[in-house]
């Protein structure tokens, strides 16, 4: 049974996590070297199984923006070898003393990072996430467990088996990380409900997926958003700068979270700058749609509709909006936004602070594009994913938001009175 297959998964990464989490430092950069060794040799065994992905993809219709998600070539898996080495260079997340007191009775307490203990991640489409999410956890001294999507079934076996492999050569548990085999969707049911065994649930993948998880899950979740993302071209802002930066924010990598979705223009600067902005995106195939305002600017502009405001494309369409002012822009973030990354564009440092402060997004900007949330462009290597909640971690995802706290207490016979 299904279940008894994922319980004897969460219960074997469980009994790992305890010596993961004691092995070394140097144990665990040892695996990571092991797991980028494999990589690389296995390169061309990756790509053969990505291609069957991808054959499969095109027979069922998978979307365009599925299937460039899915696609690998070598030089994703050179960026996945990099991001591994990255890793491997950041300072250890687990053993930190994060406070110190010594008590009036003589006690020395200190607050510790420790590893959070089993992460389970549920995601679809990227493959890439397999090697991410496996070295991000074996790194922190976390054991996971993985539930790729159907689509990547292929590959991510693929790259689990490397994984697997390393593990063997370093002498560790093969439950360090576990991997849930099947496209049977009751998995992600049977999954989420191993509270006895997992940790942590990080799901990433479509809003409906996310909901459903945090709905039905009775382990604690940390999601992944989705990333309708805005830039607003304030009145103060520089023409040439806010063509640059909303281009690369909507064309660079369109299927990505930290894409921009939604273009806020104000009013006394949308007659210069927003036929220049249209016309730079038309040109590269970029579908705009837009309110009534916008559209009178611009011919070539669709209509918007109220749930384009809210919607997030992962494709080459944008919404644009005429606004009369910055309070207008804060306002219909606050509303329509997901609270993933969002920024401005202007030359006047009052309103940059005001949007800095009142924009309540994981990654708030400043005259710089939003493609820039995400782990590596942070410097935390690679990323678990986005988390637009609050509690326990915000924004990417690294090794530090996969760890917790311990309170560790010495003493020399000290009783309470």
């Amino acid at each position: 049974m299904l279940d008894d297959v994922i319980r004897r998964k969460a219960l074997s990464a469980k009994k790992a996590s305890t010596v993961l989490g004691g092995a070394s430092l140097a144990k665990r950069n040892a695996l990571l070297r092991a797991i980028a060794s494999r990589l690389a040799s296995e390169t061309p065994s990756i790509l053969s199984a990505n291609r069957k992905d991808l054959r499969l993809a095109a027979s069922t219709g998978l979307s365009q923006v599925l299937t460039e998600r899915l696609t690998l070539d070598a030089t994703r898996i050179a960026q996945m070898i990099r991001g591994v080495k990255d890793i491997i260079a950041l300072p250890d997340a687990v053993g930190r003393v994060l406070e110190a007191v010594q008590r009036p009775n003589g006690l020395r307490i200190e607050k510790k990072s420790v590893p959070l203990g089993v992460v389970g991640i549920i995601y679809e489409s990227r493959p890439n996430v397999t090697i991410d999410a496996s070295v991000l956890c074996l790194r922190s001294g976390n054991a996971v467990l993985l539930r790729g999507g159907s689509e990547a079934i292929h590959t991510n076996k693929a790259l689990v088996k490397i994984v697997a492999l390393a593990l063997k050569d370093m002498r560790l548990p093969a439950g360090c990380v576990e991997f849930i085999n099947t496209t049977d969707r009751h998995a992600v049911l049977a999954m989420i409900r191993q509270d006895a065994a997992i940790d942590v649930i990080i799901p990433r993948g479509s809003g409906r997926l996310i909901s459903f998880i945090r709905a039905h899950s009775t382990v604690p979740v940390i999601a992944h958003g989705e990333g309708n993302c805005h830039i607003y071209v304030d009145a103060a802002a520089d023409e040439s700068m806010a063509e640059e930066i909303v281009f690369n924010a909507k064309v660079q990598r369109p299927s990505v979270c930290n894409a921009v979705e939604k273009l806020l223009i104000h009013k006394s600067i949308a007659p210069a700058v927003l036929p220049r902005i249209a016309a730079r995106l038309r040109g590269a195939g970029v579908v705009i749609k837009g309110d009534a305002r916008a559209r009178s600017l611009d011919g070539g502009i669709l209509p918007a509709v109220n749930a384009d405001w809210s919607r997030e494309y992962l494709d080459l369409v944008i919404a644009v909006k005429v606004v009369n002012d910055m309070d207008e822009a804060i306002a219909h973030i606050g509303t329509f936004g997901s609270h993933h990354s969002d920024a401005i564009v202007t030359g006047n440092t009052k309103n940059a602070e005001r949007f800095l402060t009142e924009v309540d997004s994981a990654a708030v900007y400043v005259n710089a594009s939003t493609r820039f949330t995400d782990g590596f462009e942070f410097g935390l290597g690679a990323e678990m994913g986005i988390s637009t909640q609050k509690l326990h971690a915000r924004g990417p995802m690294g090794l530090a938001e996969l760890t917790t706290v311990k309170y560790v207490v010495h003493g020399d016979g000290q009783i309470r009175k």
